[in-house]
């Protein structure tokens, strides 16, 4: 697959500085409470939510492939199953893959099937070097791939250390083949968590929609400052024009979901719909912050974990 790389930037010298990374200095991860309370996550979301957009514009296509939670779920499992059979002279296991979404309750055996068959027709993974038995031939990601899941963790780690002024990021740009050791951990996370798994209602809403991550990312990017106990939050949406160009769903379907999240009460509008300014609730908002404070806090004790553990000699396992 050739050499890894953290949000496309030059690989360097597998090297830490002298003393050591801060992040690695005793202390305890960050929790989700700390993460949800603290008082500059609305701004460093926000950023946060600008620079998945922008890995969504490189390659909307890829973006698509993962377009709900479920399929989501299913990208980072093979992600994280490839890394660890990789250290092994291995790959991803197709069957071992599709019984193991069918285990952990994300799919179907019949759909986790057809997702590896629409990765492979795009060119997401494909057929790796194998010496034994053409019928269970593994798989491994493309390097495409592998560099768009490091750019979206890189996302996360830069707003990590907005919050605590670490250096997360610096770290992994520093060593950018880490992602195989970091991100088995954070897959594992993520699907062991209730809170990622059955999100409130509004965000689930969205979580099923098609590109219904890039529809919230896009909604809250564009969301105003305001001061505490605001129900009602401004945004800079009001057309939804320019988000058609961004995915591929119809105008049909998200004005029905959008409806949907308007009869909740999580979104509207000041005056006409679609011509004046949009508002997001305040309760909506507080989903999406209280979700992306779970995620922050699984890869912070991940990326930890990760760093660590190797620097002791220690392995990781991938999502069974």
């Amino acid at each position: 697959m050739g050499e890894f790389s953290g949000g496309g930037a030059q690989r360097r010298p597998s090297m830490s500085p002298r003393g050591g990374w801060r992040f690695l200095a005793p202390r305890a991860p960050l929790s989700a409470a700390e993460i949800a309370k603290h008082p500059r996550l609305i701004p460093c979301i926000r950023r946060q939510a600008l620079s998945l957009l922008s890995i969504q514009e490189l390659n909307p296509r890829l973006a698509a492939v993962f377009a709900t939670q479920q399929r989501w779920l299913m990208a980072h499992m093979a992600l994280a199953q490839y890394f660890a059979a990789a250290g092994e002279g291995g790959g991803l296991r197709q069957t071992k893959f599709i019984e193991s979404v069918a285990a952990r309750g994300v799919a179907s055996k019949n759909t986790a099937d057809a997702f590896l068959k629409e990765m492979l027709k795009y060119g997401y993974v494909r057929p790796a070097p194998h010496d034994g038995d053409r019928r269970q031939r593994p798989l491994e990601p493309s390097a495409h791939a592998v560099q768009s899941v490091s750019a979206w963790l890189t996302a996360h780690l830069a707003t990590l250390d907005d919050l605590d002024g670490l250096d997360r990021r610096e770290a992994f740009l520093a060593q950018p083949e880490r992602i195989a050791t970091v991100h088995p951990r954070i897959a594992d996370g993520l699907l062991r968590s209730d809170a990622i798994r059955a999100p409130a209602p509004t965000f689930s809403l969205f979580t099923w929609l098609n590109e219904g991550g890039v529809v919230m990312d896009w909604l809250i990017a564009g969301l105003a400052d305001v001061p505490p106990g605001v129900e009602r939050v401004p945004s800079t949406v009001a057309s939804f024009d320019d988000l058609g160009a961004r995915i591929h769903l119809s105008r049909s379907h998200l004005t029905r979901k959008l409806r949907r999240a308007e009869a909740m009460g999580s979104l509207g509008w000041f005056g006409e719909r679609g011509k004046s300014v949009m508002w997001v609730s305040a309760e909506f908002r507080g989903e999406y912050l209280a979700q992306q404070s779970v995620k922050l806090a699984i890869i912070d004790q991940a990326f930890r974990d990760a760093f660590a553990e190797e620097r002791d000699g220690q392995g990781a396992e991938s999502p069974q």
